[in-house]
């Protein structure tokens, strides 16, 4: 070799650059604390003081990262999450693979579900699972009907399941809810 400084440049170059990249694996070990209620991050009623716009939407940064959607799929089993929603195909809870949300699909409405509940079986789980975990969970119930890209969504699970891997779900297009809203 004529040049081994080039080409140990080059191929430095090379991992670095590939290293940068590697957002879809990311692991944060140590979540920052969160800075109060989660009512600082989500609105959770629309009784609010000021402004009578709507919100902006919520974006779900653990929504683009592969980890963050593990761990919530683990954690949606750790609280027992499939106890009544049966790993997403609905059991007692309602079905969370298919195109139908009572309660909408966006991000922080499965937020506001999980912290607040819901009439007639979901219970609130408001200061007992830190917000951080709330997103993954949040996360992994919109892979579950398709609503994240494929190479963030968990491609398989732990249990056995009549469903594909949620990386292989075509996306569903949520459907308004027939159930009238609180106001």
């Amino acid at each position: 070799m004529k040049h081994p400084p080039v080409l140990a440049a080059i191929t430095l170059s090379v991992i670095a650059f590939m290293w940068s990249g590697c957002e879809r694996e990311a692991r944060r070990f140590n979540e920052p604390a969160s800075s109060g209620a989660p009512a600082d991050s989500v609105r959770l009623s629309q009784i609010q003081p000021g402004s009578t716009t709507a919100p902006a939407p919520i974006k779900n940064k653990y929504e683009e990262n592969a980890y963050a959607v593990s761990q919530g799929q683990r954690l949606f089993s750790a609280f027992n999450c499939v106890g009544c929603h049966s790993h997403g195909g609905g059991g007692s809870g309602p079905a969370l693979m298919d195109d139908k949300w009572i309660y909408g699909h966006q991000p922080e409405n499965i937020f506001a579900t999980i912290v607040q509940g819901r009439p007639n079986g979901m219970p609130s789980f408001a200061g007992k699972i830190p917000e951080a975990q709330v997103w993954q969970i949040v996360a992994y119930v919109r892979s579950m009907s398709g609503l994240l890209r494929s190479d963030v969504a968990p491609s398989r699970t732990d249990h056995m399941s009549s469903a594909g891997p949620e990386a292989t779900r075509d996306p569903e297009q949520p459907k308004a809810s027939s159930v009238p809203q609180p106001q």
